[in-house]
């Protein structure tokens, strides 16, 4: 009888354990959040992973890497990731757009600048007639490259272009440029073969180019070029979790500062503002 009565006991008692962990998390005091990130991003959760700070907020992070910000948005929709940091505003649009998912952006991390490079030219006042310019193909990064390329006076947009622009939406392409569309992630590749590539920073970085240094022009953040700032995304039911102003405030930290700026020379901007900010 006391063998059955010291089972049932375990049994009560683990399932009470179990029920405490799932009413934690419900109130959002779940404290350890897995972050799904990507590239030089990841470098920094790792870092943040690590800090005495983190230690010193009682939280313990996860960090696991992607390679498509696809499945990672995906992931983080399920639940799989508690967190992910990958992305800008126009791009969480486009990926909310087409999926429906039911994802939230809850802070905003920094503005990483897309550069226009060339292997052919030293400056935008030689590209000539015709010249061939290469952009990502993705939807929220070619209207971004082309806004870029409106900012820089090669073309003009047509009234209303938004994050879903494409190069049908040029109005005024006075030197008749030549549009060649690309994966992205190829941008440095294909430098020896046009006259202009549009690349972001992510994928600048990984092939060691400083958008700051190497680049003929980049973006600044000004009120056109807000909706490229990064964030950090969950699931909209995950928005209640108490952790999260938390994880954004330690991304803000001076340690997490001084950390980017030394590895990444600058070109990842800390923009410390609220979605609002965005919109």
């Amino acid at each position: 009888m006391k063998k059955h009565i010291g089972i049932l006991l375990s049994i009560i008692l683990a399932f009470t354990v179990i029920l405490s962990g799932c009413r934690s998390a419900a109130n959002g005091n779940d404290k350890t959040l897995t972050i799904g990130s990507v590239g030089s991003d990841a470098q920094i959760w790792q870092h943040i992973a690590k800090s005495s700070a983190t230690k010193k907020a009682g939280l313990t992070i996860r960090v696991k890497t992607f390679t498509d910000g696809v499945q990672l948005n995906n992931a983080t929709a399920e639940g799989k990731i508690d967190v992910n940091a990958f992305q800008s505003w126009t791009y969480f649009k486009s990926y909310v757009n087409e999926s429906k998912a039911k994802v939230s952006a809850f802070a905003t991390t920094y503005l990483e600048p897309m550069g226009i490079y060339s292997d052919r030219l030293k400056d935008l006042k030689q590209v000539s007639k015709r010249a061939t310019v290469a952009l990502p193909k993705d939807p929220a990064n070619e209207a971004r490259a082309l806004q870029l390329l409106q900012t820089a006076g090669l073309i003009k947009l047509k009234p209303g272009f938004n994050a879903f622009g494409t190069v049908n939406d040029i109005a005024v392409n006075p030197l008749k440029l030549q549009f060649k569309e690309i994966d992205g992630s190829t941008g440095p590749r294909v430098l020896k073969d046009v006259d202009l590539v549009l690349i972001g920073n992510t994928v600048a970085l990984e092939s060691h180019l400083n958008v700051l240094k190497d680049s003929l022009f980049h973006e600044e953040l000004n009120q056109d070029t807000k909706a490229n700032v990064n964030i950090l995304v969950t699931k909209t039911s995950n928005l209640k979790n108490k952790q999260l102003k938390r994880l954004a405030a330690l991304y803000h930290s001076q340690d997490t500062k001084n950390y980017i700026e030394k590895q990444f020379n600058g070109t990842k901007v800390d923009i410390d503002k609220p979605i609002s900010y965005l919109k």
